[in-house]
This record gives C-alpha cells, sequence and structure tokens, in this order.
C-alpha cells in the first residue's frame, strides 16, 4: 500500500511537470531577464527557462527552439539577398504563459497575458537604449506582440508547417528549427 505522504509527494512532483524525484521551478519563480547594455553581442547568452518545468498554458503553440531565417518576403515578393533578415537567428524559450525570445542582440521576456504589467519592457535592437513597452497574447495559436508606443502594429509568430512564420511591420521571414534552444548557434551565410 503506497502512504498517503508518498501519494501526495508524486502528485506534486507531476503537478510541477517533473517525475524525476527533483522538483522544478514554475514561470514566475524564474527571475526576467533584459537585454544587456549596448546587446548581448555577437553570441546568445545564457537560456533563461531552461529550469523550467511548468506545461505551456493551453493556448499556446510551442515555437521552443533555435531558428535560422529560410526565406524573406517583402510586400509578397522574395526579399534581396541584402535585406537583414536574411541574417537573422533566434531563440525562443517557452514556460507556462512566458515566452522568452533573443535574437539580434535583444533578450524578449514577457508572460503572453494580455496585460502592460507582465508584457516585454526591454529597449528596441536598433539602438538598445530606446524603451521598448509591448502587450503579448496568444490568439488563436498565433504570438502577439503589440507595442504599446505603435498603436495598431502588431509583430506575430505562428507555425506554418514545420517553419516559424514571423511578421514584422516591413517583412514576413520563414525560419527553419536548427534545434532546441540550448543548440548551439546556427551559422548564416
Amino acid at each position: 500500500m503506497v502512504k498517503p505522504t508518498a501519494l501526495l509527494l508524486a502528485l506534486l512532483l507531476a503537478a510541477c511537470g517533473d517525475s524525476s524525484g527533483t522538483a522544478g521551478l514554475t514561470a514566475a519563480q524564474i527571475p526576467i531577464a533584459h537585454t544587456p547594455p549596448g546587446g548581448y553581442g555577437d553570441a546568445f547568452p545564457a537560456t533563461v527557462l531552461s529550469a523550467c518545468t511548468e506545461p505551456l498554458v493551453a493556448d499556446a503553440t510551442d515555437l521552443r527552439g533555435m531558428w535560422k531565417t529560410v526565406a524573406v518576403e517583402v510586400n509578397g515578393v522574395p526579399a534581396p539577398a541584402a535585406h537583414p533578415a536574411w541574417r537573422h537567428v533566434e531563440r525562443i524559450e517557452q514556460c507556462g504563459d512566458r515566452t522568452v525570445i533573443a535574437g539580434g542582440g535583444v533578450i524578449h521576456d514577457m508572460r503572453c497575458d494580455g496585460t502592460f504589467e507582465n508584457g516585454v519592457h526591454d529597449v528596441y535592437q536598433a539602438d538598445y537604449r530606446t524603451p521598448l513597452n509591448v502587450i503579448c497574447t496568444w490568439e488563436s495559436g498565433v504570438h502577439v506582440l503589440q507595442p504599446t508606443d505603435l498603436p495598431g502594429v502588431r509583430v506575430t509568430r505562428s507555425m506554418d508547417g514545420d517553419r516559424l512564420k514571423f511578421v514584422y511591420v516591413s517583412f514576413t521571414s520563414w525560419l527553419e528549427r536548427t534545434g532546441p534552444p540550448e543548440s548551439p548557434t546556427p551559422s548564416v551565410e
């Protein structure tokens, strides 16, 4: 017969998403990451959510991974090779309702709950200085970012088959997953 305390411990561990005998962390227990002054440079910083074992919220699509651009369009036409989006690589981590996107020198750490308080509070990639505040939501499986200082602008990420579709203000790109979030940065030709 299983003792009630052993059963309770097993249930608690299962609720945390860990059956190995060690409890993991929830999204709320991990400190928020921010872009360091001047951006993080050429090498990705350490992962943020790797110790988190909380399952993704029901409306979230699993976008976790290291991603590399494989196609870019501007106004529905293939972008020239000189377009900066061709050199874009990003890492997406997720846990619970939290998403951390690192790419281009910035780290945007957010809770996707539709509130200003829990959205992105970081800096723009353009200069690594200008404050950026973004409300984040999941809408029918699409990750939606709405900068509070740019009314009507929506930046989205969603799955398009096996590719990540990234719709930005001036272009749309498709990225291929090169591995899990902790994998090495893929080379960009």
